[in-house]
């Protein structure tokens, strides 16, 4: 029987299958917790301004590369807001270009991963995700 959720992980990813596949590889690891889907950085950042409750996810795991606001811009407002700064962002995007894991540091991500080539890659991804971050 599997537990009831104890933490709230938002994927914000444009890309359908990804958000699935993440999600997937977590709970086959037995990571239950509540999965929120978000398609790109401006309904990240509509939730936040239109939340009333002061209730936050335990992690973010944001993808650099989306329409409208992108991952980096993301982060600048995470980072740089009292209230949500505090809320661990993993980026995890296709991108493994240096100056992309630079700038995400540098505006406050708290690890920079590229997304693995297997399934099975992800499922350790998640599992070494969730074993630091919750």
């Amino acid at each position: 029987m599997l537990n009831a959720p104890q933490h709230s992980i938002f994927i914000v990813d444009d890309d359908d299958d990804d958000r699935m596949s993440i999600r997937d590889a977590f709970m086959e690891n037995k990571h239950v917790h509540n999965y929120v889907f978000m398609q790109n950085g401006d309904q990240l950042m509509g939730h936040f301004s239109t939340t009333t409750r002061k209730v936050h996810p335990s992690l973010i795991l944001l993808d650099l590369n989306m329409p409208g606001k992108d991952g980096r811009d993301v982060l600048r407002e995470i980072k740089k807001n009292d209230e949500l700064r505090l809320i661990p962002v993993v980026v995890v995007t296709t991108s493994s270009a240096p100056g992309d894991r630079e700038m995400s540091y540098k505006l406050g991500a708290n690890c920079f991963i590229t997304k693995p080539d297997s399934y099975r890659e992800l499922m350790v991804l998640t599992d070494a995700i969730a074993k630091l971050w919750l």
